[in-house]
């Protein structure tokens, strides 16, 4: 094992699971990183079968980030129109919040923007504000928990590689 590379791999794979709170694709840079530290060696430590699990895993990871969030709001009686809303919503959350707390502002943006576009577009069409605070809840509630999924992937993704590295 080249220490000099595994260290970079390390800082690399840190940065991807921290680019996850700013609503980055930080699992795609996980794996981006562990191709590259299996391609170094060879594929000797880090085989493709290693790859293609962690392949997987960054698909469900995305998968659970969103279907998490539709299934929170749709559980708690949102239309499709304030699911698609609240994807919108969270996405402008998340680039409007980007530059507040050192980027933190993100995460609750994107959080709150998930929140209020269930919210708003349920209370425009007239469903009350008691049916759209509860659409908006279930969208918010649903993308926490997509995110700690999406999280807890991450770190999965890492501890494969490094056993497979370490391991070897």
């Amino acid at each position: 094992m080249d220490y000099l590379v595994f260290s970079i791999f390390l800082i690399v794979a840190l940065f991807g699971l921290v680019s996850l709170i700013f609503g980055l694709p930080g699992n795609f840079i996980i794996l981006a990183d562990s191709l590259l530290y299996g391609w170094y060696g060879g594929f000797k430590e880090i085989t493709h079968k290693v790859i293609l699990i962690l392949i997987i895993l960054a698909i469900v990871g995305e998968v659970l980030e969103y279907g998490l969030g539709i299934l929170g709001a749709k559980k708690r009686g949102a239309t499709k129109g304030a699911i698609i809303a609240s994807i919108i919503g969270g996405i402008a959350g998340a680039i409007i919040g980007a530059p507040f707390l050192f980027g933190i502002g993100s995460i609750i943006g994107a959080f709150l923007g998930a929140f209020g576009g269930a919210f708003l577009l349920e209370y425009l069409q007239g469903k009350g504000v008691n049916q759209a605070i509860e659409s908006g809840w279930g969208a918010f509630l649903g993308r926490v928990g997509g995110a700690i999924s999406k999280g807890f992937i991450g770190i999965m993704m890492i501890i494969i590689t490094i056993v497979s590295v370490v391991g070897k």
